[in-house]
């Protein structure tokens, strides 16, 4: 259960991600809809943060400032970005969300850039040209990487950099800053989320050994230790007596205010009135029944009576849930920051408690603007999780701090707290420096040493906006560039306000790209099975019942919600990847379009309406097939372990608004009709949902997934992935097959190994791919010159104005009118 904003993973790989929308879950890191969130296990997620169609961020306050100069026209005017609330952690770092990283990636260089395909470019010091869409562009970078795979099975990555950039501030960027920042994120103290640690770099878990956090040594510890061995006495008696609880009582409050603040309050009146028992009730840790409040542990709580819950019964509610680990207690219910990040930074230190490497063996200095980092074992994966961001060691470290032939990095191991310290004033040698943040306003003035060349445009400001308000803004002259969502109504008022009806015209010039994301219905095999074996035929035929019905509504319902702006997808990926089955290829199949004898449903002639009645009588097969009882053409009785009914939660913010709502209320209506009833859970509040898909109770849910350059499937679908807990598929020919798919780099055999496990996960029918939907960027037609800024031509999924992947790449030849 976590707060609702759009996070990320650093680095190109990240990871997937979940999302949903409503009041209370933090998406998983990473996320579907312009506005829900994303993560999964790391961050990524992330997320974006409205119902996947509405925002949370809040409006900017304007001021003379702005106001005056987003009025402005002409080529000296500021240009004018309209973004979602920041939470003013602009460090390359520990930005976890998209808009701080936005901010950041204004102000850095990525150590390698990606091309309109989301290539990286390889030869960045001498430029690559490449086709696209029969026009060529040309790429440049600050570093030249090449990769040599060796006999043994080891991989190097000898990177050469470019001799002649500067930072912002005119000192000059080497190698050594290269090095700094990949220590920094291989530090055992690091807590953002960059995955770089986890590449299988020479030495890295040699390094990373022997140490853990003051503040997990205090809490495994205990209040009572006598054992002083890695802390003194004073800092035990500090952190029980008053850092810890005052961060415990934030914690919780901090989900409180949440819950109060997004609208989840309890129906019991007296419930609603106490703020730690609603948001108890509303977080999912505690049933309400006459103004009493159960918690899972059994306490009760007559809070009618007087009696209400304390901070610490909620506390203890959630620590007790996640088996006494305190830190994955509060990554997964955080509403906001995580509890380190409401300690002072030396809790974050890690202290030695065993033996451990002084470096990394696998990153190695060649030169002054060059470094081989060596592998044990080949990682398809790994050139989007190397190219760091290159921060300026003189900044964000101690150069006194830093001798790389005896093994110093530019600061202490285990103690981040000087980079830490620069968190919300960024530097780096990026296009545009970090000026102020001020009424939501962020202010960069281009950066004159910039090795491309110093920008066009010579003012920057990024401003908070809804996205409700987000297309007004841009014709009303407030705004220059804005991301509003890609759904019906928008791109409707888009063309509106053009004067020739169009989605670019006189007032608006509009870019859509695939969103690298899908929304899905999942189920939890564990919970909606036959018997006791998940895998069984059984058990899959009746899963493959329920997604036929459901699968038959897609087309329909996703036209009506979003028109143009998405499409109906048939395998659990996102269109936007080169893994992505094509419907050109031989062996494509819309998703559960077959029944329970392997013959096709449908027919090309066939009206909606008769696929409806072929669908239902599909799935009656099915349930035979899984050992229902019918009886004329109605189910009668469900075998042991099934049920006659299931529950499927929607985070539709309690009024049905979600893609998915009409395809759920027309099959419940469908399955109705053979005795099946498909209960639909309408949550105003998503953290009920991530509780329980959390906590393995949800049978079946509506989300989407965010995705990443490589289509690695590990995190979902392997058995040790971090999110692995949604399906539970946990089988392993599909584990071999996710293993086999990264552990070579010819892109035509990954692509076959993909789609054999794709076809896995169809016939498992734990997932229904819905649809792939689009971003949508919006740019004021009298304001910006799109025809001349190469970097809005041909945008793509991954190189577009607002893509992290791209990083404001060519922006500094940016123009306007």
């Amino acid at each position: 259960m976590k707060k609702l904003g759009k996070f990320l993973a650093l680095g190109l790989a990240g990871t997937m991600v979940v999302s949903a929308v409503g009041c209370g879950g933090n998406a998983n890191n990473g996320g579907d809809a312009n506005g829900t969130t994303e993560s999964a296990d790391t961050a990524e997620s992330t997320a974006d943060a409205s119902t996947e169609e509405s925002s949370d961020a809040t409006e900017a306050e304007s001021t003379e400032e702005a106001g005056d100069a987003a009025q402005s026209t002409g080529s000296g005017a500021p240009l004018v970005i309209g973004e979602s609330e920041f939470s003013e952690k602009f460090s390359p770092f520990f930005a976890n969300s998209v808009y701080d990283n936005n901010v950041s990636q204004m102000t850095t260089l990525p150590l390698l850039t990606v091309d309109r395909l989301g290539e990286m470019i390889l030869n960045g010091i001498e430029g690559e040209t490449k086709e696209y869409n029969g026009q060529s562009y040309e790429y440049k970078g600050p570093a030249n990487c090449v990769i040599t795979e060796n006999e043994d099975g080891t991989v190097d990555y000898a990177f050469e950099l470019r001799d002649d950039i500067k930072f912002s501030d005119g000192e000059p960027l080497t190698i050594d800053d290269v090095i700094f920042s990949m220590y920094v994120v291989a530090d055992p103290s690091y807590d953002g989320a960059a995955t770089f640690s986890a590449l299988p770099i020479t030495g890295m878990e040699d390094y990373r050994k022997g140490s853990d956090t003051l503040f997990n040594l205090l809490v495994k510890a205990g209040e009572d230790n006598t054992d002083f061995t890695y802390f003194t006495e004073d800092q035990q008696k500090k952190f029980w007596e008053t850092d810890f609880p005052a961060a415990k009582e934030q914690f919780i409050n901090d989900i409180a205010d949440y819950c109060t603040a997004n609208g989840a309050v309890s129906d019991d009146e007296d419930i609603a009135k106490d703020p730690i028992a609603n948001a108890m009730a509303n977080w999912g840790y505690g049933t309400v029944e006459g103004g009493v409040l159960t918690a899972p542990s059994g306490a009760t709580f007559d809070v009618k009576g007087g009696t209400a819950p304390t901070v610490d019964d909620f506390w203890n509610e959630i620590v007790a849930a996640y088996d006494g680990d305190v830190m994955a207690a509060t990554d997964k219910e955080k509403a906001g920051d995580g509890i380190l990040d409401m300690l002072s930074d030396d809790y974050k230190n890690s202290i030695e408690t065993g033996d451990s490497a002084p470096s990394i063996k696998g990153i190695e200095k060649t030169g002054d603007y060059s470094m081989v980092v060596h592998m044990d074992k080949l990682d398809a994966t790994a050139i989007y999780s190397l190219p760091v961001e290159i921060a300026p060691l003189h900044y964000y470290g101690d150069k006194a701090e830093y001798d790389y032939d005896n093994n110093k990095f530019g600061f202490t191991k285990g103690d981040l707290s000087t980079v830490r310290a620069k968190t919300t004033q960024p530097l780096g040698a990026g296009p545009y420096i970090f000026d102020k943040f001020e009424n939501k306003i962020v202010y960069f003035k281009a950066n004159e040493n910039y090795y491309l060349g110093a920008p066009v445009i010579k003012e920057v400001q990024m401003k908070v906006t809804q996205q409700s308000d987000a297309e007004p803004a841009i014709v009303q002259g407030t705004l220059d560039v804005a991301e509003p969502s890609a759904n019906k109504s928008t791109l409707e008022q888009i063309a509106g306000d053009n004067s020739n009806g169009e989605l670019t015209g006189d007032k608006i010039s509009t870019s859509l790209v695939d969103n690298n994301g899908y929304g899905y219905i999942g189920m939890n095999s564990q919970n909606v099975k036959v018997g006791s074996d998940a895998g069984s035929e059984e058990s899959k035929a009746l899963r493959k019942a329920i997604a036929t019905v459901i699968a038959v509504h897609r087309d329909v319902v996703i036209d009506s919600y979003y028109g143009e702006a998405a499409n109906v997808i048939n395998y659990p990926i996102s269109n936007t990847s080169w893994a992505a089955p094509q419907p050109s290829d031989p062996d494509y199949k819309v998703a559960f379009s077959v029944d329970a004898d392997g013959n096709d449903i449908y027919t090309d002639s066939m009206s909606e309406d008769e696929k409806y009645d072929a669908a239902l009588k599909a799935a009656l097969g099915f349930f035979e097939k899984a050992g229902y009882t019918v009886t004329d053409g109605k189910l009668t009785a469900a075998p042991e372990g099934a049920k006659l009914s299931y529950e499927a939660m929607i985070p539709a913010d309690g009024k049905g608004d979600h893609p998915s709502f009409g395809i759920l209320t027309a099959a419940k209506e469908d399955l109705a009709k053979i005795g099946f009833d498909l209960i639909i859970n309408d949550l105003s509040d998503s953290s009920v949902l991530w509780s329980a898909t959390e906590g393995g109770t949800a049978e079946i849910w509506c989300a989407a997934w965010g995705g990443s350059m490589d289509p690695d499937m590990y995190q979902i679908y392997h058995t040790d992935g971090g999110s692995a807990y949604m399906y539970k598929i946990n089988q392993p020919e599909l584990d071999e097959l996710v293993v086999e798919g990264r552990s070579t780099t010819d892109q035509a055999v990954r692509k076959a190994i993909y789609k054999e496990a794709l076809d896995y996960v169809v016939d498992y029918a734990v997932e229904i791919p819905i649809y792939q939907r689009q971003n949508c960027s919006i740019y004021s037609t009298e304001r910006v010159d799109v025809e001349n800024s190469d970097m809005l031509h041909d945008e793509t999924t991954y190189y577009n104005f607002f893509a992290t992947t791209s990083a404001h790449d060519g922006i500094e030849r940016l123009m306007t009118k």
